[in-house]
């Protein structure tokens, strides 16, 4: 490894900061550099290697559109973040970070696709992302495991504050940076419960990742208004329990799809037991699929321990208004669903004949990239 690698690498290891860093199919040399050099134990936290793509599934509790893409990156190294805000509870969490690497790099047979990298990093206050398709047959797998490493390393010296200069290459290469919007630190640190784009209470709430949204979710949201006569507003939650947390920008593009006119509120409950706490006397629209889950008892310690959660539904006046779905390959409605007694009149449902809608967000994903 080359002396001036080296010595920056012991310089990240010198300063405040502390990480988490996981990388998947190539780019896992970084992780052994880092390691190699004495002091690794100041500033990692923990490494991870999700190398096949059975493992990054397990990881990202989701098998993501493309392994080696900047959306994943993004997601792993958020991911990361929360990780080492819950390992070090006691260093400024101005100091931790979540680092991660998806890279397509050269092998020992003819790689259809591109020889590229993506890392990306979160921190308290942005996310980052740098992107880069490498020319072929110009490199070894060695040059390229190195050029990821320095990458790597420089984007760590430049988060730390630390002197950083990135690799010259002749290939160009995408930096992106988003930085965090007012309350989003304070939301993702649970100072604050939720965060209203019109400074307002909602009552009527459609939770969904909206990624994308979508002509049902359009359809959905109007009837509800029309059933409820109250104002639809589009929650995203930041950090679901089954899924990994978002970064600033994942919020940042799927808040761009709503116009001036439509209402959102961010939170951090993935629960719905924990939104009712927030949001008394509201109305949440959801699919079948989703309460189906919701119902599901592997979530919870026992069927009783369940039984007794769902009592806040009660308890804070929560109402669920329930469009069919595809689960299965078979179109579900309310009325295909038992319901525990003690929470059975809460839920109202729309039927096939007013509303029946087949696409999901992760078709229109697939067709966009096919």
């Amino acid at each position: 490894m080359q002396e001036k690698i080296l010595q920056k690498i012991s310089d990240i290891h010198k300063s405040d900061i502390k990480f988490v860093i996981v990388s998947s199919g190539g780019g896992s040399n970084s992780i052994a550099s880092l390691l190699k050099v004495p002091g690794a134990s100041n500033s990692i936290l923990e490494s991870y290697i999700p190398y096949s793509r059975e493992s990054l599934d397990f990881y990202l509790l989701k098998q993501p559109d493309f392994y080696c893409s900047k959306d994943t990156s993004l997601r792993m190294a958020a991911k990361a973040y929360s990780a080492a805000k819950k390992i070090d509870q006691n260093s400024s969490k101005k100091n931790l970070f979540g680092v991660a690497i998806t890279a397509a790099l050269s092998t020992t047979y003819q790689k259809k696709g591109d020889h590229k990298f993506h890392i990306a990093l979160q921190t308290e206050d942005y996310s980052k992302s740098i992107s880069c398709v490498m020319k072929k047959g110009v490199r070894t797998r060695e040059q390229e495991e190195e050029l990821v490493t320095a990458f790597v390393v420089n984007m760590l010296l430049e988060a730390a504050g630390l002197d950083f200069s990135y690799p010259k290459i002749p290939e160009t290469y995408d930096v992106d940076k988003v930085r965090a919007k007012e309350g989003w630190r304070e939301l993702m640190r649970e100072e604050i419960q939720f965060i209203s784009s019109h400074n307002e209470v909602p009552k009527l709430i459609f939770p969904g990742a909206f990624n994308p949204i979508h002509n049902a979710h359009l359809e959905m949201a109007a009837l509800a208004k029309q059933q409820i006569e109250k104002e639809v507003f589009f929650e995203v939650c930041i950090q679901n329990a089954d899924k990994p947390p978002l970064s600033y920008h994942q919020i940042e593009s799927t808040l761009k799809q709503f116009t001036q006119s439509d209402k959102w509120v961010l939170t951090k409950t993935g629960k719905f037991s924990d939104k009712a706490m927030i949001f008394k006397d509201a109305t949440f629209i959801i699919g079948a699929d989703t309460l189906l889950r919701m119902l599901n008892e592997k979530f919870y310690p026992s069927y009783k321990a369940m039984i007794e959660e769902f009592e806040i539904f009660n308890q804070q006046n929560t109402k669920f208004l329930v469009f069919g779905r595809i689960y299965d390959e078979k179109f579900i409605t309310l009325n295909d669903i038992s319901l525990p007694a003690n929470i059975k009149q809460r839920f109202e449902g729309f039927g096939e004949d007013i509303f029946r809608s087949d696409i999901s967000s992760s078709e229109i994903r697939g067709s966009e990239d096919s």
